[in-house]
């Protein structure tokens, strides 16, 4: 399916929302049952950033601050700071959640309703949880969602039967589960070459 059939170019005003792209994701505890995949996955979101911030599209970073003590992500530790790739610049919005979906006790709905924001693209991390968690809701909302797959990542994990599923399948099943039913799968290079198309467009 090319570009134009899912619905590109993008339309104006619609936010990049990037999911818990934090350094808590290094940790070791995520790989302890396999590598994970997408290893390309910050450059495909550093690129994106940029073209996103060239065009002066809305940028929201979702930062969870977990409340466990011995999370990664716990507030005052190095794991709950933004990873480099990623880091946000002055003015644009941080939305901090403390459970797997962006949407719960956050705003971020509200807050994207007010803006008239009714279109997000979305990567970050991890595809299984809080990904799919906040793209489902996203979907459930009725906003227009697509999904950046070469954008996010996860790790392997074993299924209900115990058997051990690399970190592609355990990603590439969560897309299924989440294309046509909440979002639209795309790769860094349709977002890209959507938001080039539309750099005479203000926003």
């Amino acid at each position: 399916m090319s570009a134009g059939d899912r619905g590109l170019p993008l339309p104006v005003n619609t936010a990049l929302l990037l999911i818990d792209i934090q350094q808590a994701i290094d940790d070791a505890k995520w790989s302890a049952e396999g590598p994970r995949n997408n290893p390309q996955a910050e450059s495909n979101i550093s690129a994106i950033l940029a073209a996103w911030r060239h065009v002066g599209y809305p940028i929201i970073h979702v930062r969870h601050d977990s409340t466990s003590p011995d999370s990664p992500y716990r507030p005052g530790q190095w794991g709950n700071e933004f990873k480099s790739e990623a880091r946000p610049t002055p003015g644009e919005q941080i939305i901090a959640k403390r459970t797997n979906s962006g949407f719960i006790g956050t705003g971020l709905e509200p807050m994207l309703r007010e803006a008239g924001i009714r279109t997000l693209v979305v990567a970050g991390v991890i595809t299984n949880n809080s990904v799919e968690a906040t793209v489902r809701m996203a979907g459930n909302l009725s906003f227009n969602t697509y999904l950046v797959e070469d954008a996010c990542w996860t790790f392997a994990r074993r299924d209900y039967e115990g058997q051990l599923r690399s970190a592609q399948e355990v990603h590439a099943m969560s897309l299924a589960n989440l294309d046509g039913e909440y979002c639209t799968i795309l790769r860094t290079k349709e977002v890209l070459a959507a938001i080039s198309g539309n750099r005479a467009i203000p926003a």
